[in-house]
């Protein structure tokens, strides 16, 4: 997986891009917890389950119907986040399915359980360019720590900003 953080990339550079009207604040906000939130399920390792179960790291947490669930959330908080049913939806569910996304991407691990409970076949993508980060956080900062942060600046941060700059651009365009 990216480190937690990166997973914020892609709903920043949406939300950033888009600008508050589109992404107000507080479903920014949302949207960066929901991001993140897949990797919850680093707490099967203490409840025993196994990496490789439907429930384990990378399992159905990083499924595309886990990441519509948690969209019905986010479209339920919709007057809490100052927008639309459909907007909090869909930033949402998008958000969180940036997650999976992102750690197919990754050179390490089992793949990701994208299309659980149709299959629990883990995929990864074609490219696998991103450094698997370690789990423990006190290997972060070690020298492994700091070749994932090098290979999330490349490619996950870099590309982001590049989003971020496009919708940006594609905005003020639309604008008289």
């Amino acid at each position: 997986m990216p480190t937690v953080f990166s997973h914020a990339a892609v709903p920043l550079a949406i939300g950033l891009g888009l600008g508050q009207r589109a992404i107000p604040r507080r479903l920014l906000l949302a949207g960066i917890v929901a991001s993140m939130l897949p990797d919850a399920d680093v707490l099967a390792f203490k409840l025993g389950i196994p990496y490789a179960d439907n429930f384990g790291h990378r399992g159905a947490s990083h499924s595309l119907l886990f990441a519509l669930f948690i969209g019905l959330f986010g479209a339920l908080g919709a007057p809490l986040w100052r927008c639309g049913y459909r907007v909090a939806f869909l930033f949402v569910a998008l958000a969180t399915a940036s997650h999976p996304l992102l750690d197919m991407f990754t050179n390490g691990g089992m793949g990701v359980a994208f299309w659980w409970p149709i299959s629990d076949h883990r995929w990864f993508a074609p490219w696998q360019v991103i450094e698997v980060s370690p789990i423990a956080i006190k290997r972060v900062l070690s020298p492994r720590g700091l070749a994932v942060m090098w290979s999330e600046l490349t490619w996950v941060w870099l590309p982001a900003s590049l989003c971020t700059l496009c919708l940006f651009g594609w905005r003020r365009s639309r604008q008289p």
